[in-house]
């Protein structure tokens, strides 16, 4: 199996990156603005890009200020059964946040844009929580 693994350094609190991360405001800001966003253990988010099917990610850990972790549950037949986590830990006023994506059952055209674009997802992260300002799907140039 294979996972992808990002450190992003966002000069804010734990508490506002754990915000944005389960909160349709904010992940609006930072990865689609076409979303439907539960934060509880057991529910499902939804996300869409560009009008395709949604993909369904349920939630499985929230750890307040510290960890978030989803199951893909829809999307892509290489995402279904993957888990995404992310891990904040928070020193001096800063958070440095840890995304990954693991059990991909191997390394794909698919897994390497992937693993690009969960780079892009941090640095729209960190754009939201410095500037005020992310990098959503929708401001996006492919």
């Amino acid at each position: 199996m294979a996972n992808i693994e990002h450190l992003q350094t966002v000069n804010v609190p734990a508490a506002k990156v754990y915000e944005t991360l389960t909160t349709a405001e904010g992940l609006s800001e930072v990865w689609t603005n076409e979303l439907i966003v539960r934060n509880q253990v057991g529910s499902m988010n939804e996300f869409r890009f560009g009008g395709h099917d949604a993909d369904k990610m349920r939630i499985e850990e929230l750890i307040p200020n510290n960890r978030i972790v989803w199951r893909c549950m829809d999307s892509d037949p290489e995402w279904i059964d993957t888990v995404i986590s992310f891990d904040i830990e928070e020193k001096n006023g800063k958070s440095f946040v840890t995304l990954r994506h693991m059990n991909w059952k191997e390394v794909t055209p698919f897994y390497r844009s992937c693993n690009y674009n969960w780079a892009i997802f941090l640095y729209s992260l960190k754009s939201y929580c410095e500037q005020g300002e992310g990098l959503p799907y929708q401001k996006r140039k492919f």
